[in-house]
């Protein structure tokens, strides 16, 4: 797969010179990138896959953010503050950030989910973005933690307030459908698959009985979001 050999050499300066971070064990740099497939494959693998770097980043993520956008808007209230971070931080904006970075082709991954460039991958973009930030913050703490995603991830804050992608697809879907066609927006699970620890769900966004869009996401209500995303577009309602 792109990128694997490089990565698996005991030299990941490459990387770090591309991310702007020296790590002082460069095996949790590496950690961050494997997921959970490749070690189906390689079982003999010396690392774990970056599940818990992940965890441990999600939060350090949120934190981040939230500072960031606390002490740049003192007048805002909590709700808008809400919108924003969850703006900031959705698998979509994360993926697109890694897509970016060009961590696409550092992912290692089973010989089956490197042939999937789709929404999965998108997905484990994100989980990868979110699992270099556990890694960055346990090699070099908070500080270098922070730098990194204010580098990378906070300058996307001009066009979530620019192309307006704060606003809530869910309720902006329903206002427009109300408004529109008179009806109140039905959501309804078409599929589901995986293992607890990496569920997806595909959801359909009705109107009466006409499908209006599907979603997928990792849960439920990320799926329902994405359909209501995908609905406003495909009614030209966006």
């Amino acid at each position: 797969m792109p990128g694997a050999s490089r990565l698996t050499s005991v030299d990941t300066s490459p990387l770090e010179t591309k991310l702007g971070v020296d790590f002082k064990n460069p095996d949790l740099l590496l950690q961050a990138f494997v997921h959970r497939s490749y070690l189906n494959e390689n079982p003999r693998f010396h690392l774990s896959h970056n599940e818990r770097l992940e965890f441990l980043g999600d939060a350090v993520l949120e934190l981040i953010v939230t500072e960031a956008l606390y002490q740049a808007y003192p007048e805002k209230p909590e709700g808008e503050l809400t919108s924003l971070r969850a703006a900031l931080v959705n698998s979509n904006m994360l993926s697109d950030v890694s897509e970016g970075l060009g961590l696409n082709e550092h992912l290692l991954l089973s010989r089956g989910e490197a042939k999937d460039t789709g929404r999965a991958r998108q997905f484990i973009l994100a989980n990868t973005y979110e699992a270099l930030i556990g890694a960055i913050y346990l090699d070099q703490g908070y500080g270098s933690a922070r730098d990194f995603i204010t580098r990378t991830l906070m300058p996307r804050l001009e066009e979530v307030i620019s192309e307006k992608l704060y606003r809530d697809p869910k309720s902006q879907f329903q206002e427009e459908a109300q408004e529109r066609v008179g009806i109140t927006p039905a959501y309804e699970v078409h599929r589901e698959w995986g293992p607890d620890h990496d569920k997806h769900f595909v959801v359909g966004v009705y109107l009466g009985r006409e499908l209006a869009a599907e979603g997928e996401g990792s849960s439920k209500q990320a799926a329902e979001v994405e359909a209501a995303r995908r609905a406003l577009t495909a009614k030209l309602w966006d």
